[in-house]
């Protein structure tokens, strides 16, 4: 009996420690504290206001977006900015030291990347940014991943957990989809 008893006493020690491990990375990989969420609506001023949007400022739109998390994922957004522009996937590390390295973060604009001139930049450039989306990426050197030209959207939302966004910077079109 004592052998049962230690292997059932090891089985599910074995098993708090798998579940312990998965439920950090959860939230690691949940972790937002990072995104502001009361953004400026302070914009580049050589940015260039979209004619004619999808989404007209004012209009509301459901994101369909998850690249801040489950934060917006489904939520019913604001159109405050509508603006036609170049956005980058980026990756970098942040200035703040508080924070890992960010991979893959949607979206840097044309008009956020310093001394750039007005060619789009390719896969693997680097080029330094004034924007501020994120704590410790003002000043950063940001490697781009992708590109494309499209009408980036800045928003206000609510997430599901109840907080108020304001002026998030991006989302661009296909993020969007009517309400």
């Amino acid at each position: 009996m004592t052998n049962k008893l230690s292997f059932t006493q090891f089985f599910l020690l074995v098993i708090t420690i798998f579940l312990t491990a998965c439920a950090n990375q959860q939230m690691e990989e949940m972790d937002h504290s990072h995104m502001i969420l009361q953004g400026s609506s302070d914009v580049p001023s050589d940015l260039k206001v979209a004619e004619n949007p999808t989404y007209p400022v004012g209009s509301k739109a459901k994101s369909k977006t998850d690249h801040m998390g489950e934060m917006m994922m489904g939520v019913e957004v604001e159109i405050v900015g509508a603006y036609e522009t170049t956005a980058y996937v980026t990756s970098y590390t942040p200035s703040d030291n508080a924070h890992p390295r960010v991979e893959n973060h949607k979206w840097i604009i044309h008009e956020e990347l310093i001394d750039v001139g007005e060619e789009t930049l390719q896969r693997g450039e680097k080029a330094k940014t004034s924007a501020n989306h994120m704590m410790g990426m003002e000043g950063t050197e940001q490697e781009i991943i992708s590109s494309t030209e499209t009408t980036v959207y800045m928003v206000n939302f609510t997430t599901p957990d109840g907080q108020k966004a304001t002026n998030h910077k991006w989302l661009t079109e296909e993020e969007l989809e009517p309400l």
